[in-house]
């Protein structure tokens, strides 16, 4: 787990450097067509469907909806705003998923847990500042992505049992043609492309793929209870990177923040009766 979010935390870093050098429009599209490619791969070496009757089922398409709104929502968060900032936000989406599997799926939620919610979503607003003069309208976007990503997990736990992992991941990254088509309508920017940004693309696609991988395996085989708590590691390198690689500053109602958010997610996964709903694919 923790090599996967270590993973996830430089590709959102590549991701940005290489949104800096062409739009992120078409970062993003050439990072979900790289990556829909190796899992088109690993789903032919495994003598899979590329295209199964299952994949047009409501829950699929519905997990496709949600990708398209949280990725093309957090490309923009973390090529407007720190990335720190932007992961950090990100950390809510567990409080967001236990949320909306007691909304949605009628799943029982004790009263401590949803003051755990509560208190989460006040770790929230203390990084977002609302109404305040350090308040960054780029950080909506990084909210939006959280609750498109809570939605994909939802979705995802309604996935046919017949859909392996990897058939999963060529659609999951091909949502994010589209989302980078959005972009590029949303910002208005025209679709150049610069090479130095390739190697970056190219990093980007090989650590997304392996955090992917790195994460199944460990919801797969460790204990949820045991294992999920390690998912707020992606903060830690977050922050490290956007210190020491991008300069970025942090003030103290962020890391106050910071550990509220993660705080009340670690105890709703270790000390709920109920346990969230854990997606058998969750690439944030």
């Amino acid at each position: 787990m923790v090599i996967a979010m270590a993973a996830f935390a430089v590709e959102d870093l590549l991701f940005k450097l290489a949104a800096g050098h062409t739009s992120t429009g078409i970062t993003l599209m050439l990072f979900g067509l790289g990556g829909m490619l190796v899992f088109m791969l690993l789903t032919c070496l495994r003598g899979e469907s590329l295209m199964p009757a299952a994949i047009f089922s409501r829950p699929i398409l519905v997990r496709v909806i949600c990708e398209i709104i949280a990725r093309s929502s957090f490309a923009l968060a973390i090529t407007l705003m720190p990335l720190s900032t932007a992961s950090t936000i990100l950390q809510a989406t567990p409080l967001v998923v236990v949320a909306g599997a007691a909304l949605f799926f009628g799943e029982r939620v004790s009263r401590k847990r949803w003051l755990a919610i509560g208190v989460g979503f006040i770790g929230v607003l203390l990084i977002v500042r609302p109404g305040l003069d350090s308040f960054n309208m780029s950080s909506l976007f990084a909210v939006i992505s959280t609750i498109g990503f809570a939605g994909r997990d939802l979705a995802t736990r309604g996935a046919p049992a017949s859909l392996s992992n990897v058939q999963l991941g060529i659609y999951g990254f091909l949502a994010l043609i589209p989302a980078g088509g959005l972009i590029a309508l949303y910002q208005q920017t025209p679709l150049a492309y610069a090479p130095e940004a390739t190697w970056l693309i190219v990093g980007a696609v090989i650590l997304g793929v392996i955090a992917y991988n790195a994460l199944t395996i460990a919801m797969r085989k460790g204990e949820v209870s045991v294992v999920t708590p390690f998912r707020y590691t992606r903060v830690l390198f977050a922050l490290a990177l956007g210190v020491m690689v991008l300069g970025e500053s942090l003030d103290a109602m962020t890391l106050l923040g910071a550990a509220i958010v993660v705080a009340s997610g670690i105890y709703i996964v270790t000390q709920g009766k109920q346990r969230p709903p854990v997606a058998k694919v969750a690439s944030l």
